[in-house]
């Protein structure tokens, strides 16, 4: 059975930091390209940043892009997404994703419950 759990969410004041992780288990971890998604209330969900398979290649939402970090750590079996400079606009459920490919091109496969992510003005 897959489980994907994300942790790490908070509250913080704008200009502040956190850092999100998401742990997969139930699946070979370095098969998948992995993704931060967030939907903040009355929006859509929106991606936020994924990775590689091997961590070689990012991307971000252009939103996030100079302020938001992904990586990963294989051996754990984790994802991460440090978000420093935080903005009131980046309120928001977060949810981590294992994409059906190794690369981010495909649809998100496995999804994760969510940590919420509220920056205060």
């Amino acid at each position: 059975q897959v489980q994907v759990v994300e942790s790490g969410g908070g509250l913080v004041q704008a200009g502040g930091s956190l850092r999100l992780s998401c742990t997969a288990s139930g699946l070979s971890f370095d098969d998948y390209a992995m993704g931060w998604f967030r939907q903040a209330p009355g929006k859509e969900r929106e991606g936020v940043a994924c990775i590689n398979w091997n961590g070689d290649g990012t991307h971000y939402a252009d939103s996030v892009k100079g302020r938001f970090t992904i990586s990963r750590d294989n051996a754990k079996n984790t994802m991460y997404l440090q978000m420093n400079s935080l903005k009131p606009e980046d309120t928001a459920m977060y949810y981590c994703a294992a994409n059906s490919l190794s690369f981010c091109s495909g649809s998100q496969k496995y999804w994760g419950q969510g940590t919420q992510v509220t920056v205060s003005s």
